[in-house]
C-alpha cells in the first residue's frame, strides 16, 4: 500500500502548495485503489488523496458503502514532511461512510510510520453506525 501511494503521490497535481500527496486503499475484496492530491486555484476545489481514492474505487464498481459491498479495510497516506501525514477532517468522514472501522498508515518520505485507527482520528463520526 505505501508503494501504491508512493507512486500516486508522482501524479499529484500540486502546483499551488507543492504538497504532494499520495494514498492508497485496500478494500475488502483485497483491491488497492490508489489516489492523489489534485488542486485548483480556486482551494476549495482541491481535491484530497484519500477523497480522489475512494471516489476512483467507488465509480470503478470496486467500493460499495458501511452498509453493503466492499468497504476500506485500510488507508496508507504518503507525504513529505518531518512528520506522518494524517488525513484532513473531510477524508475522515469520507472514510467513515466507506471503511468505518479502516486502519490509517500515515508515512512519510524519510520512512516514518503512524497507524491508527479510523475511531482514533474520528470519534464521533456522524453516521448510521
Amino acid at each position: 500500500m505505501i508503494a501504491a501511494a508512493l507512486e500516486a503521490r508522482r501524479r499529484a497535481y500540486a502546483p499551488y502548495s507543492r504538497f504532494r500527496v499520495g494514498a492508497a486503499l485496500l478494500t475488502s475484496r483485497g483491491e488497492i485503489i490508489a489516489g492523489c492530491n489534485v488542486e485548483n486555484i480556486s482551494y476549495g476545489l482541491t481535491n484530497c488523496a484519500e477523497r480522489t481514492a475512494i471516489f476512483t474505487a467507488r465509480a470503478a464498481g470496486q467500493l460499495g458503502s458501511s452498509t453493503g459491498g466492499p468497504t476500506v479495510l485500510a488507508v496508507a497516506v504518503v507525504a513529505k514532511g518531518a512528520t506522518p501525514p494524517t488525513p484532513c477532517g473531510a477524508c475522515r468522514q469520507v472514510l467513515a461512510e466507506f471503511g468505518p472501522q479502516c486502519v490509517v498508515i500515515c508515512a512519510n518520505l524519510r520512512g516514518t510510520r503512524q497507524t491508527l485507527t479510523l475511531a482514533e482520528l474520528l470519534p464521533h463520526a456522524f453516521g448510521p453506525w
